[in-house]
C-alpha cells in the first residue's frame, strides 16, 4: 500500500497534563504507535494533535493510562491536493463520513480505562472468637 492510497487522519485530544515531564512521557507512548506522521502538543491549550495513519481508539487507550484523555475532533487531514478532487466527488459522502465520525468518538468514550487501586484486605483476629486466647494457670 503506497502513502498516497493510505488515509491520513488528524485527531486533536484534550489531555490533563501539568508538567514537562508528564507531556515528554505522552509524546513517547504515543510516538511509539505505528502509523503515526506528526504528533504536536500545545501546553496552554492542553490540547494534542496527531496526525497520521493510525486507529483511534488504540491512541486514546494508550494516552488514559497516563492521564485523562477526551477527544475533542477526528476527520481526514485537509489537504490542498486533495481538497478539489474530493469536493467534486462528495456529495453524499459528507453526510455518512460526518456520522462515522461521530460513532468513532463515542464508542472511544466507552471505552475509558482507568486503573483502579488495589483492595487491601486486612487479616482481623477477635480474641472473643478464639477458644485459646485466655488460660488460667
Amino acid at each position: 500500500m503506497k502513502l498516497s492510497d493510505e488515509i491520513m487522519k488528524l485527531m486533536i485530544l484534550n489531555v490533563n497534563l501539568h508538567d514537562e515531564k508528564a507531556k515528554q512521557k505522552a509524546m513517547k507512548v504515543v510516538s511509539s504507535i505505528k502509523g503515526i506522521e506528526s504528533i504536536a502538543m500545545e501546553m496552554k491549550e492542553k490540547k494534542m494533535t496527531v496526525v497520521g495513519d493510525f486507529d483511534a481508539v488504540k491512541v486514546v487507550i494508550t494516552l488514559r493510562k497516563i492521564c485523562h484523555t477526551d477527544i475533542v475532533s477526528l476527520g481526514p487531514t485537509n489537504n490542498k491536493k486533495d481538497e478539489g478532487s474530493i469536493e467534486k466527488g462528495k456529495k453524499d459522502g459528507d453526510d455518512k463520513n460526518n456520522k462515522d465520525d461521530d460513532s468513532i468518538a463515542e464508542l472511544v468514550k466507552l471505552y475509558k480505562t482507568y486503573n483502579p487501586h488495589m483492595t487491601m484486605y486486612y487479616n482481623v483476629h477477635s480474641l472473643e472468637d478464639n477458644p485459646n486466647a485466655c488460660i488460667i494457670l
